[in-house]
């Protein structure tokens, strides 16, 4: 199926910029070595033909080196985190082109979990055979961030590697990040392991998995940069490939911060490289799942006698209390680590305890027929724990009962074009509810919009003077909504408040949350809400226009359900 290029400048340039025929077989001698493909690209005619491939894209640190020198060097003095090694620099290739049409011992593919054809790099499959397919239909699938082998069949290469590319969201890009450097190093570590030595791999991203390219292409150079300083004896040559100019420009730009040629692009790159670079494997750095452990200090001959243990230490902690006086612990501990966070099961027991207390105390909300406003405050992890339950859970049941209430819906959007999200209190009030459904169901309709500002509207409407539900539902509420939805609330708009409603209201300012019932906007006319909401972004029940007329002096006068024409009340 394949057959040979012939080799010579004229088709090195030629395979670089991608203009091999699909059958063609590309040897490593004629794809560019990152180290030379600058080298000899600057002078026009007499250099190295394989520099064509780069020409057509600037290179930033060349770009910018005048900025760098009067910034003091680019560096400043600091010392590089990926410094000039020629020996790792030769060991790296830049090819315009699809991988499988190299000639190496591996290529990679880039799939899904179920390692099917329709998901894989476009085109291998074909170029490979049927019989790809077939044997990896007995793999078993794949995990993201890990890698398979399979026989390379009709290709050039010897074998091919199947890897699972994770998908992006923001929100979560940091295990994005750590699993997509997980799929460059899993492929790199089955290469060694089946006494292969090298490799060309596509982008591992696809755009079906939404993962922005630079940061991409960001990972996979400083994840295969760290692993070659582990293991550059044993593997010969790693083959980036790109099949778009935008995606050879990423790269083209990126190869230097991380594989610096010379020590001048080495000083530029200090000051380019992202803040973080990640670990030794060029995983993303989580600071508050190192540990810190300092190394043990030269024990002295003359121990002074261990302190002795305050009479009124808990029993739990004087056999602590005890080790740590016998073995010279005190002075092995890392301070900042043993303050950075509290034990677990001792943060636990003392919400326990905030709790058993509050319930036992004197509860002014209860009191005063508020609800049960105890219990200790959650943290933010708390929050955003209780917020991935109730929203997971609210996924995956039904809720259309819920729905057809229609106490909470969706608007249109305000004067602003902030989005609308009304709230019926009459509906919410004459319905016979299960709470807790209607809490899913809440949490399920308000996640699209409270990650961007929005407003509520709140008709109180012939509603009952009393507060259904209390003060201590609204808490709980507020608190499985979370601090996003408290951030991103611009206004409450109440219409039709009465005074038991702004008594309520005053009250969850005081108990709940000054900060979020503090946007509280009344409004006794509906003529005054459409200034904040066009009328035509409400879907309003009858009965409110109904109620307004009636308390705004419109009393007998009946509004038309259908066509919101307001007539006198007939007489009796």
């Amino acid at each position: 199926m394949y057959r040979s290029v012939a080799s010579g400048p004229a088709m090195a340039t030629d395979v670089g910029g991608g203009g091999g025929g699909a059958d063609a077989v590309v040897t490593l001698d004629q794809v560019p070595r990152w180290s030379d493909a600058d080298q000899h690209g600057g002078g026009g005619g007499g250099g190295d033909p394989s520099a064509a491939l780069f020409s057509s894209f600037s290179d930033p640190l060349t770009a910018s080196s005048d900025a760098g020198e009067a910034d003091g060097g680019g560096g400043g003095g600091v010392a590089s985190r990926f410094p000039v090694d020629h020996e790792i620099n030769s060991k790296i290739y830049l090819w315009r082109g699809n991988p499988w049409n190299l000639e190496v011992d591996a290529v990679v593919n880039s799939t899904n979990e179920s390692l099917d054809e329709a998901h894989s790099s476009p085109g291998l499959h074909a170029a490979a055979g049927p019989g790809l397919a077939e044997e990896c239909a007995t793999l078993g699938g794949c995990r993201t961030g890990m890698a398979k082998m399979t026989n390379a069949y009709d290709l050039p290469a010897r074998k091919v590697i199947h890897t699972v590319g994770p998908k992006y969201a923001v929100k979560y890009h940091t295990a994005a990040e750590n699993a997509l450097s997980h799929c460059y190093r899993s492929c790199l570590e089955l290469l060694i392991e089946n006494g292969l030595q090298s490799i060309a791999t596509g982008c591992i991203y696809t755009e079906a998995k939404n993962y922005p390219r630079e940061p991409a292409a960001h990972v996979a150079i400083r994840t295969v940069r760290r692993f070659l300083e582990k293991q550059k004896d044993k593997i010969t040559a790693v083959v980036f490939c790109t099949t778009t100019s935008s995606d050879t420009e990423i790269y083209k730009r990126l190869l230097p911060l991380y594989f610096p040629r010379d020590k001048h692009e080495e000083e530029i790159a200090v000051s380019k490289l992202p803040a973080d670079v990640g670990d030794e494997n060029g995983e993303t750095i989580i600071d508050e799942r190192k540990i810190r452990i300092k190394p043990l200090p030269a024990v002295s001959t003359n121990v002074p006698k261990p302190s002795t243990a305050p009479v009124d230490s808990p029993v739990a902690d004087l056999g602590l209390t005890l080790r740590r006086g016998s073995f010279k612990l005190d002075s092995y501990l890392d301070p900042a680590f043993m303050s950075l966070i509290k034990d677990p099961d001792q943060r636990r027991m003392e919400q326990w305890e905030k709790a058993a207390q509050a319930r036992s105390g004197f509860n002014c909300g209860k009191l005063l027929g508020f609800g049960d406003l105890g219990g200790p405050p959650l943290s933010a992890a708390e929050e955003y724990s209780l917020h991935s339950r109730y929203l997971a859970k609210a996924n995956s049941v039904n809720l259309s009962e819920i729905a057809e209430m229609k106490i909470v819906y969706r608007g249109g959007v305000d004067s602003e074009g902030r989005p609308v999200m009304v709230i019926v209190g009459a509906h919410f009030l004459l319905r016979c509810l299960d709470l807790e459904r209607f809490v899913l169901y809440v949490v399920k309709e308000f996640e699209p919009l409270i990650q961007k500002p929005y407003t509520l509207v709140y008709f109180h409407s012939a509603a009952s003077l009393q507060m259904q539900p209390d003060l201590g539902f609204m808490k709980r509420l507020q608190q499985i909504l979370g601090r996003k939805h408290q951030r991103n609330l611009h206004a409450i708009y109440v219409l039709h408040p009465t005074l038991g409603l702004r008594a309520g209201i005053f009250a969850l300012q005081l108990f709940v949350d000054g900060e979020v019932w503090k946007k509280v906007v009344y409004v006794d006319r509906l003529v005054q809400l459409f200034r904040y909401v066009p009328r035509e972004q409400l879907t309003i029940p009858d009965f409110v226009f109904q109620h307004d007329l009636e308390v705004n002096g419109g009393k007998g006068l009946i509004v038309d359900p259908r066509t919101k024409y307001i007539y006198q009340r007939p007489s009796a």
